[in-house]
């Protein structure tokens, strides 16, 4: 992990913190893709049991953050983002690791998540140890109306 990197774990809806991951998401998710989340959209997600958000930080100024949602023994990475001037120094990896280590500690036995087939993250989750589950063709639809299709991606963390 970065030096001075802290990653915070909210698993109540915290305002400042989901402020701090909206400052993350502008600049994080490219507007044609249309993947950014508003904040109400967010604050709805972390009322529900069983989420939490994770920010990265350095110092006070939030670098990227992590949301995950779980029901029972599973869960689901829903947005992993890191501001685009922080990409390629480990965040989105320690984030990662992070949401792993706190699904873990509640019990919960695997990891989701689905992702635009050709985003940069695909190389980290499967570095990370998610395996392939099945291509959703045409799933997303960007801004411009063109389709893009989904990856899922699971990891048991029995041991």
């Amino acid at each position: 992990m970065m030096p001075r990197l802290t990653l915070d774990c909210f698993d109540y809806e915290d305002r400042n913190a989901m402020v701090d991951a909206m400052e993350v998401m502008v600049t994080a998710f490219d507007p044609s893709f249309g993947e950014a989340w508003t904040l109400p959209q967010l604050s709805g997600v972390m009322m529900m049991p069983g989420t939490w958000l994770t920010i990265a930080r350095i110092d006070a100024a939030p670098l990227g953050f992590a949301l995950v949602r779980s029901v029972l023994d599973e869960c689901e990475l829903l947005l992993l983002a890191v501001d685009p001037a922080w990409r390629g120094r480990g965040i989105g990896a320690a984030l990662l690791q992070d949401s792993l280590t706190t699904a873990r500690r509640k019990g919960i036995t695997s990891m989701n998540l689905e992702v635009r087939a050709a985003n940069n993250a695909v190389r980290l989750y499967e570095k990370t140890g998610f395996e392939y589950v099945h291509r959703r063709p045409g799933y997303y639809r960007g801004n411009d109306g063109q389709l893009h299709d989904a990856l899922s991606f699971r990891i048991d963390m029995l041991a």
